[in-house]
C-alpha cells in the first residue's frame, strides 16, 4: 500500500465517523435513536438493508468462491425475491401498525413475556457471536496481506463502527450504509474494468468467460435435489428462502431497518429493492471472481495466497520440497495459458477445450499439494486460502489509489455490516429487557445513555470475540451455520402469531425450544446442509405449536 491508497482508507474513515457525530442531532430521544423517527425514505431503507447483508465475509469470501467454483453460490439468492413478497403481505404491515420498537416487542402481545424474553434472548446470542465472526474474517485476512497485528485490524474495524453507531443510533447506521453502498458498488465496478483491460489485448471478454465456462465457472444452476449438497437450485430456492424470511421477519438487525421507513408502502419497497437488486450483485461479485481467475490465466498467480504461509513453507523444513513444486507450477501456468489462448482464439473447438481443463486440472493438482503442505506445517487439516485470492489481487495488481479505495470498501462492507448488528443489539437490551424487566419508567434521556453504554458494551465485547473467533474453523461455514442454527425457530414462532388464531403463548414457548432442539439434532448428527435446517426449524416450530393447541386450548390473545 502506498500513501495514496492509506489517505484513500483513513479519509474514508474520517468522513464516516465525522457524518454519524453530525447525526446525534437527531437522536436525543429513543424513538429517533433506534427508529429515526419512523421517516427514512424507502432507499435509503433498502440500500441499508442490502448494506447490511454485504459482509467482508462476501466481499471477500464471495470473490475467492467465484475465482475457485465460478457462479453457482448465485442459488443461494435464488428464495429471496420470493421471501420478500411474502414478508411484504405480512411482517412488514403487522410491525408498522403495531409501532413496535424490536420484532420481539409483538411476540408479548401475542403471546407472553416470556416468549418474547426467549426470543429476543437467542436473537442476542445470535447476533452478538456473528457480529464477531464478521469482524474477525476480514481482519484475519487484512492482517495477513497488509502486514498489520490482527489486535490493530480489529480495532480498526471495531471502534469507528462503535463511535458512530454509539453515537448517532440508526440514522447515522442508515446514511452511514448509504454511502459503504456506493464505495463497495464504486470500488468492485473499477475493479471489473481493470481486471478487463487486464486481459491480454487478443482475448476479449466473452473469450475470457468462454474460457472460464470450459472448467465450469460460468455453471449458475444445478437442478440435483439432494439435501446433503451444499449450493443446488432446490436449496436455493425452499432453504434460501426459509432463510431469508427468517433473518428478515425475525432477525432484529432486519426487521429494525425497514421499521424506520416512512410507512408500510415504504417499508415493502425496501424490502422489494433488495430482492431485486441482490441477485444482480451478487453476480457482479461472483463475476468479478470469475474474472480474477480470468486475469491469472495469463498473467502468472502466487501459488498459495496467503503469503504468512507462503514465508514459512520458503523459509522451514519444507522449504525444498516448496520449490521444487514451484517450479513444477511455473511450467503448469505456461501450459494452461497457452491451452486457454487456444479455446479463447477458437471457441467451438472441444478438443482445446479438453487440452485447457487437463492443464487447469495440473495447476491445481500442484496448488493442492502446496496447500497439503501448509496443512502438514499448520496441523489446520481444513485449510484453504482462497479467501486470501481478492486481497492479494487488490494489492499485487490494482493501480495506486485504486487499492486503497478496495480496502475502503472491505472496512466499508464490515463497517455497515457490524454497525447495524450494534445497533439492533443495543435496541433489543435496552427495549426487551432494560426498560421491560429492570426500569420501566425513566426518561427518554436515560434511556438514551443506557442506549449508548450498551452499544458501547457489545461494541467491545464483538471486538475480543473477533480476536478468538479464528480458532473456530471457516469463518464463512461459521457465519452461515450460526444464523440458520436460530433463524428457522425463530421465524416458526413468527408464523404461529400473525398466521394462527387458536395457538397460545403456551404451546408457542415450547415449540419454540422443540424447534431449536430439532435443528440442533440435524446439524450434529446427520449431513443435511445448513440450508435445509430453517426448513426443518420452521415447520417443527409450526407443527408443534398447533398440535400443542389442541392439547392446552388456552385464551389466545390478539397482538
Amino acid at each position: 500500500m502506498q500513501l495514496v491508497d492509506w489517505a484513500v482508507v483513513f479519509a474514508y474513515l474520517a468522513w464516516v465517523i465525522s457524518d454519524g457525530i453530525r447525526r446525534t442531532k437527531n437522536a436525543r430521544e429513543i424513538e429517533g435513536y433506534f427508529l429515526a423517527n419512523r421517516s427514512l425514505p424507502w432507499w435509503a431503507v433498502g440500500l441499508s438493508v442490502m448494506a447490511t447483508q454485504l459482509s467482508a465475509i462476501t466481499l471477500v469470501g464471495t470473490t475467492g468462491q467465484g475465482y475457485a467454483d465460478g457462479l453457482r453460490f448465485v442459488q443461494f439468492y435464488f428464495g429471496l425475491p420470493l421471501a420478500m413478497i411474502v414478508l411484504c403481505l405480512t411482517v412488514v404491515p403487522f410491525f408498522h401498525r403495531a409501532k413496535v420498537f424490536t420484532a420481539y416487542e409483538y411476540l408479548e402481545r401475542r403471546f407472553d413475556a416470556k416468549t418474547r424474553s426467549l426470543t429476543s434472548l437467542l436473537f442476542l446470542v445470535s447476533r452478538c457471536l456473528a457480529c464477531g465472526v464478521v469482524i474477525s474474517a476480514p481482519a484475519v485476512i487484512l492482517s495477513i496481506v497488509l502486514g498489520w497485528s490482527l489486535t490493530f485490524t480489529v480495532m480498526l474495524i471495531g471502534v469507528p463502527t462503535t463511535i458512530y453507531t454509539m453515537l448517532g443510533g440508526v440514522q447515522a447506521v442508515t446514511w452511514a450504509d448509504v454511502k459503504q453502498m456506493a464505495v463497495i458498488v464504486c470500488g468492485v465496478l473499477a475493479t471489473v474494468v481493470v481486471l478487463i483491460m487486464g486481459l491480454p489485448d487478443d482475448v476479449s471478454v466473452g473469450a475470457a468467460l468462454h474460457t472460464a465456462g470450459a472448467v465450469g465457472r460460468m455453471q449458475t444452476v444445478d437442478f440435483t435435489f439432494d439435501v446433503t449438497t451444499q449450493y443446488t437450485f432446490w436449496s436455493g430456492l425452499i432453504g434460501g428462502m426459509f432463510l431469508a424470511m427468517g433473518y428478515f421477519g425475525a432477525d432484529q438487525s432486519q426487521v429494525q431497518r425497514y421499521l424506520t421507513a416512512k410507512s408500510v408502502d415504504e417499508g415493502r419497497s425496501s424490502l422489494l429493492m433488495s430482492a431485486y437488486v441482490k441477485i444482480p450483485l451478487q453476480v457482479l461479485i461472483l463475476l468479478t471472481g470469475v474474472l480474477v481467475f480470468c486475469f491469472y490465466l495469463y498473467t502468472p498467480p502466487p501459488m498459495l495466497f496467503n503469503p504468512k504461509h507462503q514465508a514459512v513453507l520458503e523459509s522451514g523444513p519444507a522449504a525444498s520440497e516448496y520449490q521444487a513444486l514451484q517450479g513444477e507450477f511455473a511450467g503448469a501456468f505456461e501450459r494452461r495459458r497457452e491451452a486457454a489462448r487456444a479455446v479463447a482464439a477458437n471457441r467451438s473447438d472441444d478438443a482445446s477445450k479438453a487440452a485447457f481443463a487437463n492443464a487447469d486440472g495440473e495447476v491445481k493438482a500442484i496448488r493442492d499439494r502446496a496447500l497439503g503442505l501448509v496443512r502438514e506445517t499448520t496441523g489446520d487439516l481444513a485449510y484453504s486460502d482462497v479467501n486470501y485470492v481478492f486481497p492479494t489481487f487488490i494489492l499485487t495488481q490494482l493501480p495506486i489509489g485504486l487499492a486503497g479505495l478496495m480496502i475502503a470498501a472491505i472496512l466499508a462492507a464490515v463497517m455497515s455490516t457490524v454497525a447495524a448488528e450494534l445497533n439492533s443489539l443495543s435496541t433489543a437490551t435496552i427495549i426487551d429487557f432494560y426498560r421491560r424487566h429492570f426500569r420501566k419508567s425513566a426518561s427518554d434521556r436515560h434511556y438514551l445513555r443506557a442506549s449508548w453504554a450498551a452499544t458501547a458494551m457489545w461494541g467491545a465485547f464483538a471486538t475480543v470475540v473477533a480476536t478468538y473467533a479464528t480458532s473456530l474453523g471457516s469463518l464463512i461455514e461459521v457465519v452461515n451455520k450460526v444464523g440458520s442454527f436460530f433463524y428457522g425457530s425463530l421465524f416458526g414462532v413468527f408464523v404461529l402469531a400473525i398466521g394462527t388464531k387458536r395457538v397460545g403463548a403456551n404451546a408457542a414457548f415450547i415449540a419454540l425450544i422443540a424447534g431449536m432442539v430439532t435443528v440442533a439434532l440435524v446439524g450434529f448428527f446427520t449431513p443435511v446442509s445448513w440450508l435445509w435446517q430453517n426448513v426443518v426449524g420452521t415447520v417443527v416450530v409450526v407443527a408443534v405449536g398447533v398440535a400443542l393447541s389442541y392439547v392446552f386450548r388456552e385464551t389466545v390473545k390478539s397482538a
